[in-house]
């Protein structure tokens, strides 16, 4: 797994979708499906996305798999973000200096 693998995974709506649905908590494929009006095989394969880049985990009980977010799988893009952190607040106080001397 590696930050472009994190990136490439959420890219995609169904599998962001997929993501929201876990942070309710654990889910079963079929439950993770409902309302969606996307196949089965096409949820298993976001699924094997989403396992593959470390966002998500499975846990086995026979024939029953439950799904959950492993949150150290979103710690790269927590990381990446924070980075961007700085950037903002000088960015924000330089529009609303733009914005006063326009107001005037």
């Amino acid at each position: 797994m590696n930050d472009s693998d994190i990136f490439r995974a959420l890219a995609d709506p169904t599998r962001r979708l997929l993501m929201e649905r876990l942070t309710a908590g654990e889910r079963n494929a079929t439950e993770l499906r409902e309302g969606l009006g996307v196949s089965q095989p096409a949820i298993s394969q976001h699924i094997a996305v989403l396992r593959g880049a470390g966002l998500i985990k499975e846990e086995r009980a026979g024939r029953h798999v439950r799904y959950r977010i492993d949150p150290e799988g979103l710690r790269p893009l927590v990381d990446w973000l924070t980075g961007y952190r700085a950037f903002w607040p000088a960015r924000v106080e330089k529009l609303k200096t733009l914005l006063k001397e326009m107001d005037q």
